[in-house]
């Protein structure tokens, strides 16, 4: 595949874009809130808008080589490991020019777009692309996988490598399709338990996340423990969590079945038990009622909420990015939380958010296609991508953010150190995450009917229908808007 040039990054612009490594959560293409937050697109994609505005689209240019590559993502992190790739291997470069589509996801332009893209072919087709968890199952495994390549075929000696990186799991189960690892992460998304200690010491005589993880029943997949801790803390005055929210995830991710089974829409028992919890939370104050990305979320991040809640539930980019901006000083002199989190593995397995590569089967440069998605996903060297995230070094003399990576063998030789948790070495507790977690309940329709779900499990915990009404009203939502 050829592609006309669409426009060429000055070196000062390829400076500052190189600038922008590790500095922005891979979770998702994400809107920055007014509240400084980082809230995961759930955007509702229009299949007959193929073609984004002016303002969503953003094209450049990566190498000076005569073979292109197409690259299309929806933020500006993969283009990031690009630059940071030819920058280590500058023959790579020389051989190739990458042309880089960026198209953000935020009103829904980036799936029908891409679609378009790869039903079309030819010189203009992508070949490397990316997608996120909340969608990334449609091509993978669903019904625009028949265009994804397997990373075999592109020549990557996949099982070997995942066996020595130690890839998450789950990260395996998402990003394959029939059996065949067809793409795969770099940032790992499993989740732990995010708490406060100064609160922990308060209510539970310890904030050691060892004895923590044994209170809230570490690995055990059950709630029992939470609940228990969740009556003492509220005996102590403080909520458990901040909102219904905050568990929703642990819950989503750890189900039995997903949302559609053999055409039809299916609500698995531990789904379905979330109404209840949500209810309890609510019914039984042992929640503050706040709603995600909003004012009274941060504010129990930075312990400015009249009763302030002793956890959060998610992977290391809540703690690294919407909890770091949002903790409101140090935590020792006075002012905020920062340095009075620590982190600890989850009582449920689960993960939140996540970006997939994906290679056409029809591309032209297999072997350059290859070679870098080699280096982003399953190289555990410490000139992998991987180990730089994990340690905050893509910019060279800086460090930056500390990340959770997809490979275990990295994480475990990494400094995973970080100030918001005083200190603590948070990669321990995520590599539990990771292992935890299961991606084999999610379908390529879960990004619209989670929306639906979270909706009718609002108006049930907030009384404004029965259980059986939010239940109907939910069914009625999907039936109406989604046709499998």
């Amino acid at each position: 595949m050829k592609k006309v040039i669409a426009s060429v990054l000055s070196v000062a612009m390829v400076a500052a874009f190189a600038a922008g490594c590790n500095k922005q959560p891979d979770q998702t293409a994400t809107d920055t809130t007014k509240d400084g937050g980082d809230k995961p697109t759930e955007s509702v994609v229009d299949p007959t808008d193929s073609e984004p505005e002016d303002s969503d689209k953003e094209t450049m240019t990566l190498g000076s080589g005569s073979e292109h590559i197409n690259l299309w993502s929806f933020t500006n992190e993969v283009p990031n490991m690009v630059n940071k790739y030819i920058s280590l291997h500058p023959e790579f470069g020389e051989k190739y020019t990458v042309d880089v589509t960026i198209i953000a996801t935020t009103n829904g332009a980036y799936q029908p777009a891409l679609d378009a893209a790869l039903a079309a072919g030819g010189q203009d087709a992508p070949d490397l692309y990316t997608a996120e968890a909340a969608f990334v199952l449609k091509y993978t495994q669903g019904s625009a996988s028949q265009f994804a390549a397997t990373y075999k075929d592109l020549g990557i000696d996949v099982d070997a490598k995942i066996k020595e990186a130690q890839i998450a799991p789950y990260t395996i189960d998402i990003g394959s399709r029939n059996g065949e690892v067809v793409g795969l992460g770099y940032q790992a998304t499993g989740g732990a338990m995010i708490y406060r200690a100064s609160i922990a010491k308060e209510v539970f005589g310890t904030d050691d996340p060892a004895e923590i993880e044994k209170i809230f029943g570490a690995g055990s997949q059950s709630w029992d423990k939470f609940w228990e801790a969740a009556d003492k803390l509220k005996a102590a005055g403080y909520p458990i969590v901040s909102g219904d929210g905050d568990i929703w995830h642990s819950v989503e991710n750890s189900a039995s079945s997903g949302w559609v089974v053999d055409g039809q829409l299916n609500i698995a028992p531990e789904r379905e038990a979330f109404l209840d919890m949500s209810k309890k939370l609510h019914d039984e104050g042992l929640s503050n009622l706040s709603a995600d990305w909003q004012p009274a979320w941060f504010a129990d991040m930075n312990g400015t909420s009249e009763h302030n809640a002793f956890c959060f539930f998610g992977p290391a980019w809540l703690l690294n990015y919407s909890m770091h901006d949002n903790v409101g000083g140090n935590f020792a002199d006075g002012e905020g939380t920062n340095g009075d989190w620590r982190v600890c593995a989850p009582p449920v397995g689960f993960y939140w958010g996540g970006t997939y590569l994906i290679a056409n089967k029809d591309t032209d440069n297999k072997e350059g296609v290859a070679e870098f998605i080699e280096w982003v996903t399953l190289d555990s060297s410490e000139t992998g991508l991987q180990y730089f995230w994990a340690n905050g070094t893509m910019v060279d003399g800086e460090v930056g953010t500390k990340d959770c990576v997809s490979s275990g063998t990295v994480m475990a030789k990494s400094n995973g150190e970080v100030e918001i948790c005083g200190g603590q070495n948070i990669f321990p507790a995520f590599i539990k995450g990771n292992e935890y977690a299961s991606g084999k309940c999610m379908t390529e329709w879960d990004e619209k009917i989670n929306q639906y779900w979270r909706d009718a499990v609002n108006l049930y915990s907030s009384g404004e229908k029965t259980r059986d009404e939010a239940l109907d009203a939910f069914k009625t939502s999907v039936n109406e808007n989604l046709s499998f």
